[in-house]
């Protein structure tokens, strides 16, 4: 499932414009049976209840009290979700720029998950929001770009050394599209 997310569109529509990107970098986790991941040991506080929700609606939370982080609800009241972690942009340049900073390089702008969700202005008002509903204000499309797999890098997870060898789980999928050299068309 997280492997299926490479290649989408997140759209985020707001009152200053439409951002989309396209996502190149995710982290699954797994619920109550994984260390790392935010339910384990079937934890239910209100920070995570949206996680407990319906597959396909966001899971938006912050860390060190600074960062938004953007996840999507994958196994419906399973508690385990994909963190969304890096992208590059399709549309809205300018948008993203004015919210990320104009020093900030191409290659930073939306390489993490909290530079992620400050492009798009995502933040805990989004927590539990509908994914697949395109009226909404953020919602994930597919324009039927797939990366190739050879052009996809599976590893262990980022910043979670606190869940022991769970951290080492290979639950983590970073594609680098090169021009179109890791891209296939619909349908393979």
């Amino acid at each position: 499932m997280a492997w299926d997310l490479l290649g989408k569109v997140l759209v985020s529509r707001s009152v200053d414009g439409t951002v989309a990107v396209r996502l190149t970098e995710v982290e699954a986790y797994l619920g109550p049976d994984d260390p790392a991941c935010h339910t384990a040991g079937r934890k239910r506080t209100d920070r995570v209840q949206s996680m407990w929700g319906e597959a396909g609606r966001a899971y938006v939370y912050m860390i060190y009290g600074l960062h938004h982080c953007l996840n999507v609800v994958t196994v419906g009241e399973a508690g385990e979700a994909i963190l969304l972690r890096g992208a590059v942009a399709v549309s809205g340049d300018e948008l993203i720029r004015l919210r990320r900073g104009p020093t900030v390089s191409r290659k930073h702008l939306l390489n993490g998950p909290g530079k992620l969700c400050q492009a798009l202005a995502v933040d805990r008002g989004d927590d539990g929001v509908d994914l697949c509903d395109s009226v909404g204000r953020l919602w994930i499309a597919d324009d039927g770009t797939i990366p190739r797999p050879e052009a996809v890098e599976v590893s262990g997870r980022i910043g979670v050394d606190y869940a022991g060898d769970a951290a080492h789980w290979p639950l983590r999928f970073v594609w680098r599209p090169d021009g179109h050299a890791g891209i296939m068309g619909p349908g393979g």
